[in-house]
């Protein structure tokens, strides 16, 4: 017995470290702590599948969600990408005030999924940046409480080892008095609540989640020093911090973060990244050319694995985001539906060489509606008096962004601007009957009013698309054998299985 015990050992073995060396190989295999934002505040969604695609063949093998959505959750089941899951702010008073409420979401979100569907759920996020001083506290007593009911939720649903909890908070949790990030504390209004939340996390071996915006550093302050927003800049003023020297506010505002945690003694502490990006339109900042030089700085750190001054090992980090969000709240900036790193169809906005040596590649089997535009009619006079209110009426529904101050279509003339609006709420109606009707003003043109970076959209068809999600791509999972095109074993969840199986076997026999 213990021969056939030791045969299978070693069988197991070899698989599991046939899939540990295949997965670091270089050229389309994934890189450790490659992730991405996927929200889905659009009008006119990229189809799940189609979605999960453009992950897998850009190589990012991890994705935050902002909540439990079927249709996401279902689109992500055996694709070999990690989840973290994310709970509305909305739900933490339910979650804070009823275990019983916990297991219930626990079970409906998490436990069904990982069972059912193979969703590779890693982490649950519980709430969204909810110290924002913004909120004034209107967070502050539920958000600890529904940490740990969620907690003894995954632990009674037997899920305790495997889904750990954390909590996303903006980088204004954190200050420094003197500028320095070696003066770095917890923000002192809510300094003894984080201590106890980073105490917790500790005990449980859980990580910290941070946000980081070097953009909203610079939208902010009109004396920000531009060049300190960027990675490798060269010509900004670095900061000088003892032995330690700071050439971009990234590093200087994660270590502030690190010094908080020694200082109170949490310096062992896991933190994640859980949103960094720079958005490309809705300001004068947020253009491509911004966008693709933060990124690929970005990208070429993970590339490295580089860490900061003050801690060599690089964290996992969750560029923000995937794809533009034209419903999303402007109430932060016009630039808030613009923080993909592709367009709504999952386009590509600019060029990017991923940790993998590849560019970007766009979504494929993207289905349009008609190739149809409405717009401003030549015969209509600019001087009418009903213009303005189909103006104002059309982008009350629709996004209309892309008009303001130092953004994409801000050099169209004034019929330019009114054409625009009116396509856009015509696009957003999905080209439906009467939704070019604008008192007689507008006319249907199949003639592309496009001009120069100005996009007039043309949205994606949500009831039909090309399925893509039995073409293999080198960019996915670990593929070991093939039936039918599907693969047998992929990267992800399988790992933990092949894994236990091993140590398992390996005790057996001693």
């Amino acid at each position: 017995m213990g021969s056939i015990c030791q045969q299978l050992s070693l069988f197991w073995l070899i698989i599991f470290y046939m899939l540990v060396l295949h997965t670091h190989k270089k050229g389309g295999m994934f890189v450790e702590g490659t992730g991405v934002n996927w929200g889905t505040l659009a009008s006119h969604p990229l189809p799940p599948d189609i979605t999960v695609r453009l992950l897998k063949d850009n190589g990012f093998n991890k994705v935050k969600l902002f909540e439990a959505e079927p249709w996401v959750l279902q689109a992500l089941g055996r694709s070999g990408i990690e989840v973290m899951l994310g709970i509305p702010n909305d739900f933490l008073a339910q979650l804070a005030g009823s275990v019983q409420a916990a297991e219930a979401w626990v079970m409906q979100n998490v436990s069904s999924y990982i069972s059912k569907q193979g969703v590779d759920i890693r982490y649950v996020a519980v709430g969204n940046e909810p110290f924002l001083k913004s909120y004034k506290g209107m967070f502050q007593n539920i958000t600890f409480p529904a940490m740990k009911n969620i907690q003894a939720a995954l632990i009674k649903a037997g899920l305790g080892r495997l889904v750990k909890v954390t909590v996303p908070a903006n980088a204004d949790v954190y200050e420094s008095l003197n500028g320095l990030p070696s003066d770095g504390d917890f923000r002192s209004d809510i300094r003894d609540l984080m201590i106890s939340i980073v105490r917790f996390l500790q005990e449980s071996g859980y990580p910290l989640t941070v946000n980081i915006y070097p953009f909203l550093s610079l939208n902010i302050d009109p004396n920000f020093p531009k060049e300190f927003a960027f990675f490798n800049s060269g010509s900004s003023a670095p900061i000088v911090d003892g032995a330690l020297t700071y050439t971009n506010v990234f590093d200087a505002s994660y270590d502030t973060l690190i010094s908080a945690l020694e200082k109170n003694g949490f310096g062992s502490v896991e933190v994640i990244v859980g949103e960094i990006g720079w958005p490309t339109d809705g300001d004068k900042e947020a253009n491509v050319e911004n966008a693709r030089r933060f990124n690929q700085g970005l990208m070429d750190r993970v590339s490295k694995n580089k860490g900061t001054p003050k801690r060599s090992t690089p964290p996992d980090i969750y560029f923000f985001g995937l794809l533009d969000e034209d419903v999303k709240s402007i109430l932060p900036g016009n630039f808030e539906r613009h923080w993909g790193m592709f367009f709504y169809d999952g386009t590509i906005k600019y060029d990017l060489l991923m940790p993998d040596g590849q560019k970007l590649m766009s979504a494929k089997g993207v289905r349009y509606l008609e190739k149809q535009w409405c717009v401003l009619s030549p015969t209509a006079s600019i001087t009418d008096p009903e213009i303005m209110n189909s103006v104002n009426y059309a982008c009350s529904y629709a996004d209309c962004t892309s008009l303001g101050y130092g953004s994409t279509c801000n050099m169209l003339d004034v019929r330019g601007n009114v054409s625009y609006a009116f396509n856009q709420y015509y696009q957003y109606e999905g080209q439906q009957k009467g939704s070019c009707g604008f008192s007689n003003m507008s006319v249907i043109t199949k003639t592309d009013p496009s001009a120069g970076k100005c996009r007039f959209e043309i949205m994606i068809d949500v009831g039909k698309h090309d399925l893509t999600a039995n073409v293999t791509s080198g960019a996915g999972g670990v593929t070991l054998f093939h039936r039918g095109g599907a693969n047998m074993f992929q990267g992800g969840a399988i790992w933990r299985i092949l894994s236990t199986i091993v140590f398992g076997l390996l005790l057996w026999i001693r």
